[in-house]
């Protein structure tokens, strides 16, 4: 093993260790929470983002105003007959 990495082990051995009266987070916990953060915040703007794309107008629909179409909206289901 080299020098650095032995030093590097030395770092995180003493980092390992954990006080049994005191248990926090730490820097890890806060590094979790703060990528975590960003990514809401990435999302949101890019959620914005795209909901300011969509175009909430309705377009008229062409069957509609097909003549004697009736009311001009088909449920694709054959209606049941009575008898």
């Amino acid at each position: 093993m080299s020098a650095s990495a032995s030093l590097a082990m030395t770092h995180l051995v003493t980092l390992a260790e954990i006080d049994e009266d005191k248990v926090t987070p730490g820097v890890l916990g806060f590094i979790v929470f703060a990528v975590m953060a960003l990514a809401v915040w990435g999302l949101m703007k890019s959620m914005n983002r795209h909901m300011g794309r969509v175009d909430f107008k309705e377009s008229p629909d062409p069957e509609a105003g097909a003549p004697g179409g009736g009311t001009g909206k088909t449920s694709g289901r054959a209606e049941p007959q009575q008898g």
